[in-house]
């Protein structure tokens, strides 16, 4: 059994033509189109806490995981809604030391400065039946950091949002997708049931849960390029 797990950041309106990481940026509409069709298809939605099971083996069926990088606060307004209506639930990755705050990470390359989810936020995110997990302290390159802050920015964002939160964080996501093996064992040192990356393909049994692949969905993912990414080997030939 093969498990697409679904990689958005932004779901927002896109920012001009010529913008840095545009792609990075799904409209509402296309998010809404998106999710509808995993429904016609007769996929489940879930969050990578749902999924567990799946990636076990325990359980099967025709499932998806819904991932959100960054913890944005226009997930909040524009995918839960859609989320909620569709029955799916989903894991949002946080950047625990920069709730409420902005994308800082990506100054100085001409991406805008869009808001984060606030703690507040993210209390109605989880209440909603939605999940959170960690993307470090600060959105470290992991692959270019010493040992102790390594450690800080795995272990430290974990405690950092189960303190904040009042939930387990379960789930880790690897900051530009860059990890290494020392930050693997790091990663499992603290506890993590699985981490995601950016390598393309789905997940089938047997795979390291803390090197799960994704399928990323950019803004121009039409309706077919997306059957074809999450119900064929389109993803896993180029992974």
């Amino acid at each position: 059994m093969k498990i697409p797990i679904l990689m958005y950041h932004q779901i927002d309106a896109p920012p001009p033509r010529g913008t840095p990481l545009r792609g990075l940026v799904v409209s509402p509409k296309a998010f809404q189109r998106q999710m509808l069709l995993l429904k016609w298809m007769g996929y489940t939605g879930l969050s990578m806490r749902n999924l567990e099971p799946y990636l076990s083996g325990e359980r099967q069926g025709k499932v998806v995981g819904i991932t959100f990088d960054d913890g944005y606060q226009n997930n909040l307004q524009y995918a839960l809604p859609t989320l909620k209506k569709m029955g799916f639930s989903a894991t949002c990755y946080a950047v625990s030391s920069m709730l409420g705050g902005q994308n800082s990470w990506d100054l100085g390359k001409g991406v805008a400065q869009k808001p984060l989810m606030s703690k507040e936020n993210f209390l109605e995110w989880l209440a909603a039946g939605m999940d959170v997990g960690s993307h470090t302290k600060t959105h470290a390159d992991l692959t270019a950091i010493s040992f102790p802050s390594l450690v800080e920015e795995i272990q430290g964002s974990k405690i950092e949002l189960e303190s904040d939160l009042g939930c387990e964080v379960r789930h880790f996501c690897y900051p530009y997708g860059r990890f290494n093996d020392t930050s693997l064992d790091q990663a499992r040192s603290a506890g993590y049931i699985t981490a995601t990356t950016t390598q393309r393909g789905r997940v089938h049994l047997g795979t390291d849960a803390l090197k799960l692949k994704r399928i990323m969905v950019p803004k121009a993912t039409t309706l077919p390029l997306f059957w074809m990414k999450t119900a064929t080997a389109y993803e896993d030939k180029r992974g």
